[in-house]
């Protein structure tokens, strides 16, 4: 077993999971944008390719389906990427509820691809976390907390996350897991907060909001592509197994990102609170302690709230038909 990176300094090839998705598409978008690497794609046949449809001639498309585990290993062994971004998921939305679905694609998803990567060796392997899993916490969420989450998805996440980590130790591989807050802008699912906020106030529609108390550790999706690729590029000098929050450091209500959104929009209706909050949305405190990816890997949020909702606004302007009858 090789545990050294093989990549050189020039040409990578990198694999994506989870490209069709809000984060990994961002990401994708900005390795092809830099155009100095071969980039290659694992997605279903029945995926949803909205996000990348006008950049997929310039990438390697692979059908795979992550559940798969011995198609999974021969396209590994074929393709042998130096990168790899997990980024694949499912139960991060209220709609994704099939407690099956979310251990298979996450969990078993994640153990099939890094064992097949793990038997032809890589030069950075990152792994995409999340803050659920944690669970309620009563203050910031450090990486050294007992993890204690309250849905299937967050334990798919940190199941996925300890196996990273054993496996990394365990063979001597430079795996990262990067726990991600709540990542929005460019590209984001429909029916996500912010994209709701934003075509509602565009096309003046009236908001209902859940929990407009509720909070969150906003982080703007230039930021967290920012997070990965120094990630990838810094995983061989990481300790091995290391586990990264990627989060701002400050939480805000639902309340004061519609208040931020209804300024910069000129958007005048006041929201009707209705509907069945989450049990998350009862947490006091959710947001990121960033000591730790500050000091290892000099990441910091360059864009506050005000920033990347202003970036957000703009895009969402320009592309508003991918959301309004165009999704």
């Amino acid at each position: 077993m090789r545990k050294a990176s093989k990549a050189g300094e020039n040409m990578k090839r990198i694999l994506i999971t989870g490209s069709t998705g809000f984060v990994g598409s961002n990401l994708l978008r900005k390795l092809v944008a830099d155009g100095s690497d071969e980039i290659h794609i694992f997605i279903r046949r029945t995926s949803n390719i909205w996000r990348i449809q006008d950049i997929m001639g310039k990438i390697n498309i692979h059908f795979v389906d992550l559940k798969e585990r011995k198609l999974v290993q021969e396209e590994i062994s074929k393709i042998r990427p130096d990168w790899i971004f997990h980024c694949a998921t499912y139960g991060a939305y209220p709609s994704q509820k099939d407690n099956v679905e979310i251990i298979t694609t996450d969990f078993v998803g994640t153990v099939n691809l890094l064992d097949a990567c793990t038997e032809q060796g890589f030069g950075a392997f990152i792994n995409v976390g999340s803050s659920s899993e944690y669970g309620m916490k009563n203050k910031e969420m450090s990486e050294l907390d007992f993890p204690d989450p309250i849905n299937t998805y967050g334990v798919a996440k940190l199941a996925s996350t300890y196996y990273c980590r054993m496996s990394s130790i365990r063979y001597q591989l430079p795996i990262v897991t990067l726990r991600i807050f709540s990542a929005y802008g460019y590209y984001e699912e429909p029916g996500r907060l912010i994209p709701y906020l934003i075509t509602s106030m565009l096309t003046d529609r009236r908001i209902k909001l859940a929990s407009p108390n509720a909070v969150r550790d906003y982080v703007f999706i230039e930021d967290i592509v920012d997070a990965f690729i120094l990630a990838a590029e810094s995983a061989g000098k990481l300790d091995l197994g290391t586990v990264l929050n990627v989060g701002s450091g400050t939480d805000s209500k639902v309340i004061d990102v519609f208040n931020i959104l209804s300024q910069m929009t000129g958007y005048s209706q006041e929201p009707e609170i209705t509907g069945t909050p989450r049990d998350s949305d009862a947490a006091q405190v959710w947001r990121a302690d960033k000591n730790k990816i500050e000091n290892i890997l000099g990441w910091k949020a360059k864009n506050d709230l005000v920033t990347g909702l202003t970036k957000t606004v703009e895009w969402f302007r320009r592309n508003l038909s991918l959301y309004i009858g165009g999704e």
